[in-house]
């Protein structure tokens, strides 16, 4: 099952992280549910408040794991028994959030998660020295500032900042023991990949298999480019892991 990504914002199932993703990977023999989930406001640009409307947390998590548990029901009645939950960017963070609360329910839960360039902090870490020079020189409509961060997590919570502690919320935040095993391929050029690298290093504290790595000379984003030469490299490479986890 897989869910794009956007901010928690905007995004659709037309968009190439989304349709071009499911459709490779269809293509190469999975069956793949991509999900869509109800979007929370359109952040503030200049204006202190969020616009009306939308739908804040907990409505994408509590989209997500109802379709995980679709998905799930369905797969058991054609004999499938293991379901890979996974997404990019605001969907990596929702399908990692997804998990927590699926651990924590005591239900069936993700046999791995599949993350692209996720989100899954409140703040994001300070780089490893070794990526720190890789941030260095973002292009300004690249980047990924902190106060920009911090809006589109408020936006997402509703400007409820007790919520940016909540593990469903912003999984890095808790205890990622006994969450499935875990590949993350984060963008090189990327001012959220320190996220990904510090969750990695949580889980494989926690003791959960976890491969962590980086698609080389490629932005945020990077699976919503399908021409590029990123998109096919890092679906190939969450291919080779699937089919270890599918054969465990």
């Amino acid at each position: 099952m897989w869910a794009h990504g956007g901010a928690f914002a905007w995004g659709d199932l037309d968009m190439p992280e989304a349709h071009a993703v499911s459709s490779w990977l269809a293509a190469h023999g999975w069956l793949v549910l991509s999900v869509d989930y109800r979007l929370a406001p359109e952040p503030p640009t200049s204006v202190p408040s969020r616009p009306p409307g939308g739908h804040p947390f907990p409505a994408a998590h509590r989209d997500v794991i109802a379709a995980f548990d679709w998905m799930v029901a369905r797969a058991r009645e054609h004999g499938i028994d293991r379901v890979f939950l996974g997404g990019a960017s605001a969907g990596a963070n929702l399908a990692a959030g997804a998990a927590t609360a699926l651990r924590d329910r005591g239900a069936a839960t993700p046999a791995g998660l599949v993350l692209a360039y996720p989100l899954l902090h409140a703040a994001i870490p300070a780089p490893a020295p070794a990526t720190a020079p890789d941030l260095e020189d973002i292009p300004r409509d690249r980047a990924f500032p902190p106060e920009l961060v911090r809006a589109f997590n408020l936006n997402y919570v509703a400007d409820d900042e007790s919520l940016l502690t909540d593990p469903r919320v912003y999984p890095g935040e808790g205890d990622v023991a006994g969450l499935p095993p875990t590949i993350i391929v984060n963008s090189q050029w990327d001012d959220l990949r320190p996220s990904g690298e510090r969750f990695a290093e949580q889980l494989e504290a926690a003791g959960v298999p976890v491969e962590c790595s980086f698609e080389p000379d490629t932005f945020h984003g990077h699976l919503d480019v399908p021409e590029g030469e990123g998109f096919a490299r890092t679906l190939a490479t969450f291919l080779v892991w699937l089919r270890a986890g599918a054969s465990r």
